[in-house]
């Protein structure tokens, strides 16, 4: 797989300076930051990073992304909304655009609990608001 030069997220920085860090295994500093790296995982299929970053209380055995067809694609991004609770503990409101197949643009729209454990933060789990 080739590496995209912007980074998927949106952030308007490159992705070798943005996700591509992370999805090499350095801790996201922040937890917008992991969800950030999260979304440019789905959107590059990055499966196994999806589930090293996501809490292993909640964590999926697996999430079939190959399986997916047509594959869902994603076309953007937004935080609206990014609330650190304490030191280790934050929420992150998000929606992201995507198409399956030939259908019409969907929203998802989630409002994501994030937890650091040590030098990394994980997903937990999120609430759909569509």
């Amino acid at each position: 797989m080739t590496e995209p030069v912007d980074c998927p997220c949106g952030s308007d920085l490159a992705y070798a300076a943005c996700c591509g860090p992370l999805h090499a295994g350095e801790p996201a500093p922040t937890a917008e930051a992991l969800m950030r790296s999260r979304y440019s995982a789905y959107a590059l299929g990055l499966e196994p990073y999806l589930l090293a970053s996501w809490h292993p209380s909640t964590r999926p055995a697996a999430l079939n992304l190959a399986r997916e067809l047509p594959a869902p694609r994603w076309h953007g991004l937004k935080i609206l909304r990014y609330q650190p609770l304490d030191a280790d503990n934050a929420f992150v409101e998000f929606v992201a655009k995507y198409k399956v197949g030939c259908g019409s643009m969907q929203r998802l729209r989630e409002l994501s609990r994030f937890r650091r454990e040590g030098a990394r933060w994980f997903y937990v789990a999120g609430e759909w608001n569509t």
